[in-house]
């Protein structure tokens, strides 16, 4: 670990992770939940709800919760699975993980199933978690899931990061590089569709699983002249949410008016569950990076960075 442990949210720990030119992230170990993340600016690119409890069990609202090994409703476990709502331990010497970012400021972590988690989901597993923030400012989440079962059992899970992104106004904001991709609209009782659009853009509430999705996303932040970047491995799926005003107003840990500040853009594995083995090891990579965009014909001019590196 290159982090410093520190003091949370009403007593909960967390590591605070700093690169030399001033960008940072804080992960609780509640969670394995990434909390914040600022640009070399110190400003706060991540939504982190004013709301949230940070009391156990109920998870933390807002930054990247781990949704593991359940997305949504979709199985027998509460929603969104446990890995958001245990105590995950510093993982102090974990097998060598292939990178080619030259990280400095990375945290290890690892959840392992307590024996109450054994009879909600019974099933062996470890669960590595690697938080980086690489030398620009990027923020880098590998998580890597072994079936460690030793009665011979396959397993199966849905996985997602939650990522909720800062935006300054969700009508100033469009989502680039889904278009035409085939989609579970959730408010519609997952029935499939088509994007139609040319850029995902916001007028109400929105909760869809994109199938089939590129490896790179853009979120463009008009107001803020800000684009998003999500670069993703082995995650093919991609859920778009903000639940608007009504919901908002009907959760108790989310401010009236908080979706206006927050857009929710999820790398995830939902449509095709994973099954592993006994001894088989799915890995599955998130990279946020924040860039400046500009104004082309007074239009943002997404497909630049799309296309770039």
């Amino acid at each position: 670990m290159s982090g410093e442990l520190a003091e949370g949210v009403n007593g909960l720990e967390k590591i605070i992770l700093r690169e030399p030119r001033g960008s940072s992230a804080e992960v609780y170990l509640y969670g394995g939940h990434v909390t914040s993340w600022k640009n070399e600016h110190g400003e706060e690119l991540l939504f982190l709800s004013s709301k949230s409890f940070f009391k156990p069990p109920k998870p933390i609202r807002g930054g990247i919760p781990l949704c593991f090994p359940q997305f949504s409703n979709l199985g027998p476990l509460d929603s969104h699975g446990f890995a958001r709502n245990k105590f995950w331990s510093i993982d102090i010497d974990p097998p060598a993980l292939p990178t080619n970012s030259s990280s400095k400021a990375y945290v290890d972590l690892i959840l392992k199933p307590s024996e109450e988690d054994m009879k909600i989901w019974p099933h062996s597993y470890e669960f590595r978690l690697r938080v980086a923030l690489g030398p620009g400012g990027d923020l880098m989440l590998t998580s890597r899931i072994r079936n460690t079962n030793s009665d011979g059992k396959s397993f199966t899970f849905t996985f997602a990061y939650h990522t909720y992104f800062s935006v300054s106004d969700i009508s100033e904001v469009r989502v680039e590089g889904l278009e035409t991709l085939d989609y579970l609209d959730n408010l519609q009782k997952r029935e499939r569709f088509t994007e139609q659009g040319d850029a995902i853009t916001f007028e109400g509430p929105v909760d869809k699983i994109y199938l089939s999705t590129p490896t790179k996303i853009a979120i463009l932040d008009h107001e803020k002249k800000r684009t998003f970047v999500v670069r993703k491995d082995g995650l093919p799926d991609a859920v778009v949410w903000n639940p608007w005003d009504k919901k908002a107003k009907a959760m108790a840990d989310f401010g009236d008016d908080e979706y206006k500040y927050m857009l929710c853009v999820e790398a995830a594995a939902i449509e095709k569950p994973i099954t592993l083995k006994p001894g088989e090891e799915w890995r599955g990579r998130q990279e946020l990076s924040a860039v400046p965009s500009s104004y082309c014909s007074g239009q943002l001019d997404p497909q630049r960075v799309l296309q770039g590196s």
